[in-house]
């Protein structure tokens, strides 16, 4: 059996650039690319916090360092530079896999220096 699971998160980045005229995608700082596991090319959703929208497009490198998270393209209607989003990827996974996964959270600062890292998303109470 196979399962969709979350693989890597970037937890409330904040957009530094929304460039309708630029080829479509999203650059995320190079750094906080790496760090998180996702991969350039890599499909990515994200979730705008500050007006709800969700819309899928895919990773390119910014500049390691710049805290860059570009939402390029027509994604750039959906996002404007000030807005906090969530920016994940999702991999499918085999039950034997499962019992090793552990999905890559980063949680970043209001300049996108990462606050934290993770592998598990505490458990919500009331």
């Amino acid at each position: 059996m196979q399962c969709i699971m979350l693989k890597a998160k970037l937890h409330r980045a904040c957009v530094t650039h929304a460039e309708l005229d630029y080829e479509g995608s999203c650059a995320i700082d190079g750094d906080l690319l790496d760090l998180s596991g996702i991969r350039e090319y890599e499909q990515i959703q994200i979730y705008n916090v500050a007006n709800g929208q969700r819309f899928t497009t895919y990773a390119i490198r910014a500049e390691s360092g710049s805290g860059m998270i570009s939402v390029n393209g027509a994604a750039a209607h959906k996002a404007q530079p000030g807005d906090r989003v969530i920016i994940c990827t999702y991999a499918q996974f085999t039950e034997e896999e499962l019992a090793a996964f552990k999905p890559r959270l980063v949680y970043c600062n209001e300049d996108n220096s990462v606050s934290h890292s993770a592998n598990a998303i505490p458990v919500q109470v009331a």
